[in-house]
């Protein structure tokens, strides 16, 4: 019995482990904090596997990654947020850091520029604003899904999402912001 729970549970999860990952890795802004909260979203996951109606295991996934990540910060960085290195950044932003074969050095130099730019106008967004952006732009969730992530109705995923939009925009709007961002 335990087996097939566990077979079951893998077949529902092991899908979105890159989506919770990166989640978290957005909200930690540290690749190891982010592999412990995701190892210990996944215990919590599975003890509480046997209440997963099958409904939508992505969104039941990010829910409990998303809900452990910020009691891990609650307890561990309650007023912290680290930055993320360049190349941890390049890992987790493929869509803004893709470098191609024919990929001269001026152009991979701006590709980096530009994910520098985004990752500190993502770190100076309060973590409700950024777990929406994360969310929709990079993990490409609907807005009923995000609604049932954080747990809000689709009106409040909807206004979260363009006050960060409006907020990354004035962000990046203003000079030296790759340097790093103060509030």
């Amino acid at each position: 019995m335990l087996e097939n729970k566990r077979s079951r549970f893998e077949s529902s999860v092991s899908p979105h482990m890159t989506a919770a990952y990166n989640l978290a890795r957005w909200l930690t802004r540290h690749a190891h904090d982010a592999q412990d909260v995701v190892q210990e979203a996944m215990l919590r996951a599975f003890s509480f596997f046997d209440g997963f109606r099958g409904v939508n295991s992505r969104s039941w996934v990010l829910k409990i990654v998303r809900n452990t990540c910020f009691t891990w910060l609650e307890a561990n960085r309650p007023s912290e947020i680290a930055s993320m290195a360049l190349e941890e950044l390049e890992d987790s932003a493929p869509l803004l850091f893709c470098p191609g074969p024919a990929d001269d050095p001026e152009t991979l130099a701006l590709r980096r520029a530009t994910a520098a730019r985004l990752d500190s106008a993502l770190s100076a967004i309060p973590n409700h604003y950024r777990e929406v952006v994360v969310l929709r732009e990079i993990e490409g969730l609907s807005y009923k899904q995000i609604a049932s992530v954080i747990d809000a109705p689709i009106g409040t995923v909807m206004s979260r999402l363009a006050r960060a939009r409006t907020e990354l925009r004035r962000i990046l709007s203003r000079p030296g912001v790759s340097e790093g961002v103060s509030r």
